[in-house]
């Protein structure tokens, strides 16, 4: 049917700006797309600060549920 891999691809991007439904599955690739790209960077951006608080809130929390030393 299709003579290659890019043909198909062709064919699907065309069928998707003629329908509808292709144009909304396209708004929300890109809104994921953007999504994601904001929580790589944000990630990036404070990722080592996040990792110092999640250990500390981690000591934290084991604090709280260890039993009471014998003594």
């Amino acid at each position: 049917m299709y003579k290659s891999v890019a043909n198909y691809f062709l064919d699907v991007m065309r069928r998707m700006r003629d329908e509808e439904e292709g144009l909304a599955l396209t708004e929300y690739l890109i809104l994921l797309g953007l999504l994601t790209a904001a929580v790589v960077l944000a990630v990036l951006a404070f990722g080592t600060n996040l990792g110092a608080q999640w250990t500390a809130w981690s000591t934290w929390l084991t604090g709280l549920n260890a039993p009471p030393a014998l003594t």
